[in-house]
């Protein structure tokens, strides 16, 4: 594999250019670290944010299953 396929082999296996996958994976990874934040204030307050993380992560999940994307996951 090529250095060029090393950026577009796996976008493509997904239905995405590079430049469509990588807005994914960056929106995916703020969402993330917005749920990982909320987690640990979740931590020290037990009163805020009972189900932000976990309400999150379920609807990643179900975004990435659906479509192309779940294809690839049930191969990977």
């Amino acid at each position: 594999m090529g250095i060029r396929g090393k950026f577009t082999d796996h976008p493509a296996s997904v239905g995405e250019t590079y430049t469509e996958h990588m807005r994914v994976a960056a929106g995916y990874s703020g969402r993330l670290l917005r749920a990982s934040m909320c987690a640990a204030i979740h931590a020290v307050f037990p009163w805020m944010h009972c189900t932000t993380a976990s309400a999150t992560i379920r609807t990643m999940h179900d975004e990435m299953s659906e479509g192309q994307r779940g294809d690839f996951a049930e191969v990977a």
